[in-house]
């Protein structure tokens, strides 16, 4: 186990009708403030009005920008920002998934500095400090609503680019699986999908001697696995909304991977293909991450073999481990299709005639990732594979 430090701030307001409260929390932190959305579900569920009358009864003035799209693009967080340089802002309250949430953060610390913000993301300039920032979340995938990461997309250069930094933490995070009963069910598996790469990320590692982050990992993964087919046949369930929509906070608030190095890799081949094509980052993730394992296993055999009989119920195969390593990835490949989602480029008709760039992109003069090193050749023979 390496050494670390864990330190997450954000608190978490969890369960039903919590939305309500969300006024009086905020009013610690401002008396005018940002309400960052997206479209019309917030809308048309009745969370803003009842988001705005909560911060009305606390005596909290705001503002608002909506219209961000999954994918969040820099010319609203540019936008955003000057809003907030405008109306004298201190505060950012994002209602939504983790597009607001992210798309937030980068009006949160663009609006303190000079540069564009977008310098961030290009790793030439990296951030100091921040506007605080609250959640009101109605989409349990990213979990940014307590990481210290933020994506976001340049959709003039087509890029993707996630930056990483503990200021972006929020302040709080108020959580009601109620707000999710009406999330479509492919978004529902999107969803599920990115929770569980977020946590495979993590898995996935050279680290020896982590068993207990090990098991953390796989009771996420099988809790996923076990609640997602629910609510895809019963969307009021409650109890398994709230399994997920935990899960998938814990799984990105970097519990999981403390004493451990996580890879990111698939994370960053799937970031050039939403930059290019706007597919949901879950989609994405379900084709990758298959694909990525067929390229990586036999560095880690026994690893990929334990994935299989911990988190999928496989019996070991004690004389041929490879043989239960390859199983274990052809049932997570399974269940990704079993829950509507895409395993391959073309049925997100994503053609393939621009792998080259995207795997050049994806790696500059470099690498990525952790578990194994891939450099543009590997990442082209991966985004081939899944083609």
């Amino acid at each position: 186990m390496d050494n670390f430090e864990f330190y997450n701030p954000t608190k978490i307001v969890f369960g039903k009708g919590v939305e309500n409260q969300v006024g009086a929390e905020t009013a610690k932190y401002a008396k005018k403030v940002l309400i960052h959305f997206g479209g019309g579900s917030a809308i048309k569920s009745g969370l803003l009005d009842r988001v705005r009358a909560s911060l009305k009864s606390a005596g909290v003035e705001f503002v608002e920008l909506g219209g961000v799209q999954p994918n969040p693009r820099v010319t609203l967080v540019r936008e955003g920002i000057e809003l907030c340089r405008k109306e004298n802002i201190s505060f950012i309250l994002a209602v939504g998934g983790g597009s607001v949430i992210d798309s937030a953060k980068a009006i949160g610390f663009g609006v303190p500095v000079s540069h564009d913000v977008w310098d961030f993301y290009e790793y030439t300039k990296t951030p100091e400090k921040m506007l605080d920032i609250g959640v009101v979340l109605t989409i349990p995938a990213a979990g940014s609503e307590s990481s210290p990461s933020s994506v976001v997309s340049n959709e003039e250069k087509q890029l993707k680019r996630g930056l990483t930094n503990e200021i972006m933490r929020p302040r709080f995070a108020f959580m009601n699986p109620e707000l999710t009963f009406t999330l479509p069910a492919y978004q529902t598996a999107c969803g599920a999908a990115d929770i569980m790469a977020h946590i495979m990320e993590r898995y996935f590692t050279n680290t020896k001697n982590v068993e207990f982050t090990d098991r953390l990992c796989e009771s996420g993964l099988k809790t996923i696995i076990n609640n997602v087919p629910h609510v895809l046949e019963n969307p009021d369930d409650y109890n398994s909304r709230a399994e997920i929509m935990w899960t998938g906070c814990v799984a990105h608030n970097d519990l999981f991977n403390t004493g451990r190095e996580g890879d990111w890799g698939s994370h960053s081949i799937e970031h050039e293909i939403s930059a290019i094509y706007d597919v949901a980052h879950g989609a994405g993730l379900a084709v990758v991450f298959p694909a990525w394992m067929k390229q990586v296993y036999k560095h880690d055999v026994a690893r990929f073999a334990q994935f299989a009989e911990r988190v999928w119920g496989l019996e070991m195969d004690h004389f041929n481990p490879e043989r239960t390593a390859l199983a274990g990835i052809h049932r997570l490949e399974a269940f990704f299709s079993s829950i509507g989602l895409p395993v391959r480029l073309s049925e997100m008709e994503v053609p393939a005639d621009r792998i080259p760039e995207m795997a050049k992109k994806c790696t500059g003069s470099g690498t990525t990732g952790n578990f194994v090193k891939l450099d543009t050749a590997a990442v082209t023979e991966i985004l081939n594979r899944a083609k």
